[in-house]
């Protein structure tokens, strides 16, 4: 089979590698139909690492994927040969502490697709998965559609974590495919009014025809006095998308007293951002962070067959797996109105 790997700094190769095996008796061979480029995938592209996550080459990315059941072990009762599936990329040990007490998006021995020093991603012909990972989707939905179902179910995650959305007035500060995610998971729970902001224009257009009530860009606005023009009594909750300093200085500013703010962009390579911790003190105001998602992958996967909304928007780009270095910098650059770049393997 062939897979896409990494194997410098801005550099993709494609390799030649054999057949990956079922060992397990609840393993799943799945032949890959479908993969997103996700933002953390281009941090690995472009830096080669994220924190204390750092990639060692070669190594295959990629997270976000759908596919067909071609075998199963024994023991697996939850697909069959055939089965069209999303791929759920966290493989928790069920057994730890943080397991036990339903927190499988930290569990303690976490194997995540991907990620350095944990699992070998997705952007392969043929990837094994526990059955665990396994999500059938109706035959109404694409691959596409059930790739996004990953970042989707942050979004969801994200929001459910957040405050009661139900006439609530937030903030999406980034509007790439989580900020978008975020903002339909929260019209879906209630939100009143959905402020959206981003350095790229052609992303706010599409936050507003999502259903954003104003949008617009920090490099050409004021963006606190914008708000507060809109909505003089502050913001509920604010969710920071973009992994930005200069976005948290404004989600502090932006937020009334007693406001939340919610924390899940990826700083590029910053070990640490600070707070303007007077105003945090004195707004009395909750910072919250957001690991992934935990136990959203069936929600979103049903929100996208609901037909409520059409995740489908997003995909701006699509590549075949030999142009897998090209999407990435397509993404890197922020390049020809990228939100979304999809692989495909047929």
């Amino acid at each position: 089979m062939r897979s896409a790997k990494l194997t410098a700094i801005r550099t993709v190769e494609i390799f030649d590698e054999p057949m990956p095996e079922i060992r397990g008796d609840k393993d799943v061979l799945i032949k890959v139909k479908a993969v997103g480029i996700c933002g953390s995938d281009v941090h690995y592209y472009t830096d080669g690492m994220i924190g204390s996550q750092v990639v060692k080459f070669p190594f295959t990315v990629g997270h976000e994927g759908a596919g067909i059941v071609e075998a199963t072990g024994s023991a697996v009762t939850r697909v069959k040969p055939g089965d069209r599936i999303a791929i759920e990329p966290a493989m928790p040990c069920f057994g730890c502490d943080q397991c036990l007490a339903g927190r499988f998006n930290t569990c303690r021995k976490l194997k995540f697709l991907g990620c350095p020093g944990q699992a070998e991603g997705c952007l392969s012909e043929y990837i094994v998965m526990p059955e665990t990972s396994c999500f059938p989707i109706p035959d109404s939905m694409n691959y596409e559609e059930a790739s996004i179902s990953e970042p989707l179910a942050i979004g969801y995650y994200a929001v459910k974590r957040s405050i009661p959305m139900k006439g609530k007035k937030i903030a999406i500060l980034g509007a790439g495919p989580v900020g978008l995610c975020v903002l339909l998971s929260a019209l879906e729970f209630g939100a009143a009014e959905i402020y959206v902001t981003d350095r790229l224009d052609y992303r706010l257009e599409m936050a507003m025809a999502m259903g954003a009530a104003w949008a617009a860009n920090p490099d050409k606005a004021d963006i606190v006095k914008g708000i507060y023009g809109a909505c003089p009594e502050g913001i509920d909750c604010v969710f920071e998308c973009c992994g930005q300093q200069s976005a948290m200085d404004q989600a502090v500013d932006l937020l009334k007293p007693g406001g939340r703010m919610m924390l899940i962009g990826i700083p590029a390579t910053s070990e640490r951002v600070s707070f303007k911790i007077d105003l945090i003190r004195r707004k009395e105001l909750d910072i919250r962070n957001v690991r992934r998602q935990n136990e959203c992958c069936r929600s979103a996967l049903d929100f996208i067959a609901s037909g409520k909304i059409n995740v489908n928007l997003m995909v701006t780009h699509r590549f075949g797996l030999e142009d897998t270095g090209k999407a990435m910098e397509t993404v890197a650059g922020y390049s020809d109105g990228v939100v979304k770049a999809m692989i495909d393997f047929d």
